[in-house]
């Protein structure tokens, strides 16, 4: 483990807000986890990537950096592989890998910033594919027990940027490994969302294969979403809410051109339309903002502090209940 003190988590977070850790501790495998949480219980906050939080205050107390690295094959046979991959590894990265390999399955969660261990915690999806679909398992230690921990797809209890992590087991877990199936061949491939479609046609591409399918999310991405390392910022601020399909309904009936989605429980509305609906895409005050080309992202132009960007969300959130009577969530940790 390495220890630093006072040390600002500005570098360490994608929205690139400058706050401190009184104590930055960096954990490189399980067992230096599972010592630390005997000795000391839990840390006052465990970091992975930085890319799905909100700092708004100095952090009192240990910061848990987990900085475990590695790619393991477990199980193989023709069809699949299940591999292993450190909690510290980047998920991008990672993403890339496996396609050079010839894999498949993880196409269409291209970009996706962060690092494989928090990818469960929130249930990592784009364009379709959730980290459920490729799911096997994730390790890690238990803090409260104090003891290692193995969970499979259902142990996980996935649901929309959902899991266990965040209920039953908030603040409770740190995963230190995951294991997703791959495919080797007959690959499964997602373009139900038009845009990798469009975007495939206009490359002149309709026999896609899975390296090609991410080659069009991140040309899509790169479109929409700002680059952390050039605007601060997490990706998708809020989640997309789920209404009922009687309140779906009735806005169709005022907005026929609003994005919706059929979805168990109830009708998906995209939260970028709604934000941008209320007037509040390209918003600038400052250093905060809305970002000019998506609604759902909140950026940092340069020294914005995140007491600035919880502000600005709790803005965007009360306008869009006022106009749509719908009460968008954040997806992001606030800290």
């Amino acid at each position: 483990m390495i220890v630093q003190i006072n040390k600002s988590l500005k570098k360490l977070n994608t929205f690139g807000i400058d706050q401190k850790a009184e104590r930055l501790i960096w954990a490189h495998s399980a067992e230096e986890i599972l010592n630390y949480v005997r000795h000391h219980g839990a840390p006052a906050l465990v970091l992975g990537g930085g890319s799905n939080m909100l700092l708004t205050q100095d952090v009192t107390g240990d910061v848990l950096k987990v900085d475990i690295h590695g790619r393991k094959v477990v199980f193989e046979n023709d069809d699949e592989v299940h591999i292993r991959f450190g909690a510290g590894e980047n998920w991008h990265d990672i993403v890339l890998w496996t396609l050079n390999q010839g894999l498949g399955g993880l196409e269409n969660l291209s970009l996706i910033p962060g690092n494989c261990g928090t990818a469960p915690v929130q249930n990592i999806g784009a364009y379709g594919v959730e980290l459920k679909d490729c799911f096997i398992s994730c390790e890690g230690v238990h803090i409260d027990e104090k003891r290692y921990f193995e969970l499979d797809l259902d142990g996980c209890q996935f649901n929309y940027r959902d899991s266990i992590f965040k209920n039953a087991w908030k603040g409770k877990a740190i995963i230190t490994r995951i294991t997703l199936r791959l495919t080797k061949r007959n690959h499964i491939l997602r373009l139900d969302y038009g845009a990798i479609k469009d975007e495939l046609a206009a490359n002149g591409i309709s026999d896609p294969t899975p390296k090609a399918i991410s080659d069009a999310v991140v040309a899509i991405r790169k479109k929409k979403l700002p680059d952390p390392a050039e605007i601060g910022n997490s990706g998708s601020f809020f989640k997309n809410p789920v209404v009922s399909e009687e309140l779906a309904n009735e806005l169709k009936e005022q907005y026929s051109d609003m994005p919706t989605y059929a979805v168990e429980g109830g009708v998906k509305i995209a939260a970028g339309w709604l934000i941008e609906q209320a007037g509040w895409k390209g918003f600038k005050d400052g250093d905060v903002g809305v970002h000019k080309n998506q609604a759902l992202v909140l950026v940092n132009y340069g020294s914005a502090t995140g007491a600035e960007v919880l502000a600005l969300s709790h803005s965007v959130i009360n306008s869009v209940h006022e106009k749509f009577g719908i009460l968008l969530q954040a997806e992001v940790n606030l800290i």
